[in-house]
Parts: structure tokens; C-alpha cells; sequence
């Protein structure tokens, strides 16, 4: 990222911090704190109601998909439901893994979506 530009008196504007993931569900208190998790797909979980990691605790993660697939009248590349496969997975107290690792889990068990 280039630097920004000094304002007045030299001081450069304070960037928002991005928050320490979480190693654990008990750490989370953000959506952004789930691996996996960025700004794009945790605004896409507030869209559908999610605000707080532990709502997806008991979620599905196929059904969320599809609310968000609803909610925004378009269909969302399946990576996404990988993606909350591997948050609500967490959630339940599994080990941090990359969303692809969920992808032919996702194929086994959806078929195409």
C-alpha cells in the first residue's frame, strides 16, 4: 500500500487495524477475527442477519449460502459456501483450515450449487 500523505504538522491519519484472528471460537468477537474471514464476506454475513461470530454456532453453512444467494438476487460462486463451511466448522471448535480445504467436502456434499 503506498504511503499517505502527510497532513498538516507531518502527521499521517490513523489506518483502521485489521484484527488478530482468532485461534480459537472462545477469541472471536468479530466476524473478521474468523480465518477465512475478511471484510467482503463478513459484510456478507451482516447482510443476512449474522453479526456475531457466535450466531454461527448451530448455523448451516449451505443454508446461509443460500440466504445470501436470496438476499442479494444473484448466485454467489460456491467458494463462498466453502467459505462459511469453514467459519461455522470453527465455530464448533475445529482447527483453523484454509476455506479450499473444504471445497471437496462441499462437492461430496451439495453437488453443484
Amino acid at each position: 500500500m503506498p504511503p499517505l500523505p502527510p497532513i498538516r504538522g507531518g502527521i499521517h491519519p490513523p489506518r483502521a487495524l485489521t484484527p488478530r484472528k482468532a485461534r480459537s471460537a472462545a477469541e472471536c468477537q468479530q466476524l473478521e477475527q474468523l480465518p477465512n474471514i475478511g471484510p467482503s464476506i463478513a459484510a456478507d454475513l451482516r447482510l443476512i442477519g449474522v453479526q456475531h461470530p457466535q450466531q454461527l454456532l448451530g448455523s448451516d453453512a449451505l443454508q446461509l449460502y443460500h440466504q445470501l444467494c436470496q438476499h442479494t438476487g444473484k448466485r454467489h460462486d460456491p467458494c463462498v459456501l466453502d467459505t462459511f463451511m469453514a467459519a461455522t466448522d470453527f465455530m464448533r471448535g475445529a482447527e483453523p483450515r484454509p476455506w479450499w480445504a473444504y471445497t471437496a467436502q462441499r462437492k461430496r456434499e451439495y453437488g453443484t450449487v
